[in-house]
């Protein structure tokens, strides 16, 4: 799978576009664009995003889940080298917004709460991101949890764990085959 593949299919899941996809897809190139300063995440920062991760895409019998793929460095390095700097600091700023959310809904941090508090908290999260982009207006800024799940669901999808354990994957493809039976609960296709 080319980038370009992997991110058209993260971005058909989430039903859009995907913040800084221009920049990924031409390389990265230092200097050639308006992209940010260079981010100083600590480990801890890195942990907290492997956690918000997790919660969204949580460990199964079948499949690992975003925390095995170290989905914080993922977003440190997108968010890092491929997002202006206006998106750099919402995503930043978003980090310690939902930190902030987890103690006013659960009286403690984001990563003191349990599992239950968590996904409760993501899901108003979520819920909130979906009315905002519902009512936003196109030079609105992108809501800082819609960047963090994006970046959970391209970073997980296109990594080997997620493409092998969480999708049906085959390594090298036999014949074309149009029309494969398909049944309700059936992985989808790693491309």
């Amino acid at each position: 799978m080319n980038r370009r593949e992997a991110l058209s299919s993260v971005a058909l899941l989430l039903g859009g576009t995907i913040i800084g996809a221009e920049a990924f897809l031409s390389g990265c190139k230092a200097g050639e664009s308006k992209l940010g300063a260079s981010l100083n995440l600590t480990p801890n920062d890195i942990s907290f995003l492997d956690e918000v991760g997790e919660t969204i895409l949580p460990t199964t019998a079948s499949s690992p889940g975003a925390k095995a793929t170290k989905i914080g460095e993922f977003m440190r390095t997108i968010v890092n080298d491929c997002y202006e700097e206006k998106d750099q600091k919402i995503f930043l700023d978003g980090m310690q917004k939902l930190d902030a959310a987890s103690n006013t809904k659960n009286g403690k941090s984001f990563l003191s709460s349990d599992d239950k508090q968590r996904h409760d908290l993501l899901v108003d999260l979520d819920k909130e991101q979906k009315e905002y982009a519902h009512k936003k207006k196109p030079e609105d800024p992108t809501h800082y949890f819609r960047m963090m799940k994006e970046l959970t669901l391209w970073g997980y999808f296109s990594s080997e764990a997620g493409a092998t354990k969480a999708l049906r994957y085959i390594a090298v493809p036999g014949r074309y085959e149009g029309c494969i039976p398909y049944k309700k609960g059936d992985k989808a296709w790693a491309t």
